[in-house]
């Protein structure tokens, strides 16, 4: 019963933003879907897929080198974006009412009492 009492009703959207800097919740993100929230919040197949095909089209076309860094650098923004979800996630969520009801709902991210 004790494990019950931890977790936080209801926290309101300006409550979690004044008491997250201070220390009064604590944060539990699954980090699966976190990934897939911020990659299809953040729209980063729809960006990165042209990025990636520009880079493509370049080595295809003989500028090797501009090429490979598009295809690269598109290939690592997905990775780093992919591994620090979790923490863009929480920030989304302190920025944006909207987004902060949505994951609390659907389970991605749960608030605790500290």
């Amino acid at each position: 019963m004790a494990a019950q009492e931890d977790f936080a009703e209801f926290v309101p959207h300006a409550e979690f933003c004044a008491g997250l800097p201070a220390g009064r919740f604590r944060v539990v993100v699954d980090p699966k879907l976190a990934r897939r929230f911020v990659s299809q919040r953040l729209l980063l197949m729809v960006v990165l897929m042209p990025v990636i095909g520009v880079g493509i089209a370049l080595v295809l076309m003989g500028n090797t080198l501009p090429g490979a860094l598009l295809v690269f650098g598109g290939v690592v923004l997905h990775r780093i974006v992919r591994w620090q979800a979790p923490r863009i996630l929480v920030q989304m969520a302190t920025q944006n009412p909207a987004v902060y009801e949505a994951v609390t709902q659907q389970g991605v991210m749960e608030v605790r009492r500290a």
